[in-house]
């Protein structure tokens, strides 16, 4: 999923089987742990399969690039930074315990609180944005959406404390800055070393490790980030404690991607094809993942 959102969907969406399966192997993942992957995708609607003889594409199903584009909104753009200091709140009436784990699950992920097991809040959501059709979002048409200001100026933390659990995600975070920083400076240390020349004797085959080491880095990246950021609710600025660690996070995230986005997209372009050529270049739009990705 992390090497379709992240690195396929911006190169047209859709990679032969056969490449998808090399993409894999530097994770330690076999060719029957990926066919078996993607068949399930497959049948949950992420994928589309295409077939030409005994050769297999996929590609992101409408439902699965729509979904997709929900998450590359949250995973790489930067988060509003104007609150009003209103709420969207959705009360939910009595409905059968499937649909409401569901419509649960949807609401969790787009970053409400449950303040109870039929009310959630969000932080001036555009309430426009959950009249979607389909799946889950289509349950909210039984729901009640409305607009909430709070009388006590106390209120927003009581309500914050009530609806999320920050001190799990703060914790999470900081495992995540820990972990990363060595590579950053292992980042650091290759820099050094490729100014100081000491890569030229073997230049091409250094380079062809180097860029596989960059896609698994980007790849690994994105995968541990967006499992963090896809449960953050991105509460306002205010409504969060000083030296909010999700804020180191993405500094650092950004960082390390725009070091090791072009050699990971010269390996990207050396190894994935689609049944009928070469991957197109990358949208021009990713290039302002995380505010700006230096050429």
């Amino acid at each position: 999923m992390t090497i379709f959102g992240d690195s396929i969907m911006p190169r047209g969406g859709a990679v032969a089987l056969g490449s998808l399966i090399s993409l894999a192997a530097p994770f330690g993942l076999n060719e029957r742990l990926v066919r078996t992957a993607t068949a399930r995708l497959a049948k949950d609607g992420w994928l589309a399969g295409h077939r030409a003889g005994k050769l297999s594409e996929y590609r992101l199903s409408q439902e699965g690039r729509e979904r997709f584009a929900e998450a590359t909104e949250r995973i790489y753009n930067e988060p509003g930074t104007v609150w009003s200091g209103r709420w969207t709140v959705v009360v939910l009436p009595p409905m059968r315990g499937a649909e409401r784990k569901e419509l649960r699950e949807e609401l969790i992920w787009r970053g409400f609180g449950e303040l109870s097991s039929h009310v959630f809040a969000h932080p001036e959501l555009d309430s426009r944005s959950l009249r979607l059709t389909g799946g889950p979002a289509g349950l909210l048409a039984k729901a009640v959406v409305f607009d909430a200001s709070l009388a006590d100026n106390d209120a927003p933390q009581r309500l914050v404390s009530l609806g999320w659990d920050l001190e799990d995600l703060g914790l999470r975070y900081q495992r995540f800055v820990k972990r990363f920083e060595r590579v950053l400076a292992l980042l650091d240390a290759q820099g050094a070393l490729d100014a100081r020349g000491g890569l030229s004797a073997h230049a091409l085959d250094v380079q062809e490790s180097t860029d596989e080491a960059c896609f698994t880095v980007r790849t690994l990246l994105i995968h541990e980030y967006r499992r963090l950021h896809l449960r953050d609710p991105l509460l306002p600025a205010r409504l969060l404690r000083a030296n909010w660690p999700g804020v180191q996070a993405a500094a650092l995230c950004r960082e390390i991607y725009t070091r090791v986005f072009a050699p990971s997209e010269r390996y990207l372009s050396g190894v994935a094809a689609r049944l009928g050529g070469p991957l197109p270049g990358p949208d021009p739009s990713v290039m302002s993942r995380f505010g700006g990705i230096k050429r």
